[in-house]
């Protein structure tokens, strides 16, 4: 979701720096803001009983967080978490009610916006449910891709360490290590300088 940032700062949205590693909220924590992300990139994650970290996003510019709990009434599930220094617009849940009021074409994007939520999550849990590695990463891969605008066949960058990736689909990093080696072999993904491309 990117939302006009001069409406954002019309309805009060404040612009806030976070440095890299800079919690901007927390498991349980209330809900009580909007996020916009003006530049850097944050990772929403959480911890299981063992303390292994399961990463459940990472966004960047012009992407939001955190408005489905504002709807719910709910406290935050998850953690975000700056991943380099960034810049963040957070405009207050009674502001964010007030700005859709009066401007209900907003209510149509953010429907599309928590809709692709959802279908990321649906996607996800499908690839999740495999035991095949590189059909979990092969998962990761197209619904990651699936932003980009251009058709091509490997060119698009997966910005993401192999450490994240591993966070993202469960795996462990080595696992996901020798999984891209085999997708390369087999033609699906080219690896080049560490980077992987799709």
């Amino acid at each position: 979701m990117n939302i006009e940032e001069s409406l954002l700062y019309s309805f009060g949205g404040e612009e806030r720096n976070y440095k890299k590693h800079e919690v901007v909220f927390k498991e349980e924590d209330h809900a009580l803001y909007y996020f916009q992300i003006v530049e850097g990139k944050v990772k929403l994650n959480n911890y299981n009983e063992n303390g292994k970290e399961f990463i459940h996003n990472i966004l960047g510019k012009k992407q939001s967080f955190g408005e489905a709990m504002l709807f719910l009434h709910q406290n935050y599930p998850i953690n975000a978490i700056c991943l380099e220094d960034s810049r963040i617009i957070r405009l207050p849940k009674n502001n964010f009610f007030e700005m859709i009021t009066e401007n209900p074409g907003l209510s149509l994007e953010i429907n599309a916006c928590l809709s692709q939520e959802i279908f990321y999550k649906l996607k996800m849990m499908q690839s999740l449910a495999s035991e095949n590695p590189m059909q979990r990463l092969k998962g990761l891969l197209d619904y990651l891709k699936s932003y980009h605008d251009e058709d091509c066949h490997q060119c698009f960058h997966i910005a993401f360490t192999r450490q994240q990736i591993a966070n993202l689909t469960g795996l462990r990093v080595e696992t996901v290590i020798r999984t891209l080696k085999k997708m390369e072999k087999e033609g699906h993904i080219t690896l080049k300088d560490r980077k992987i491309l799709y």
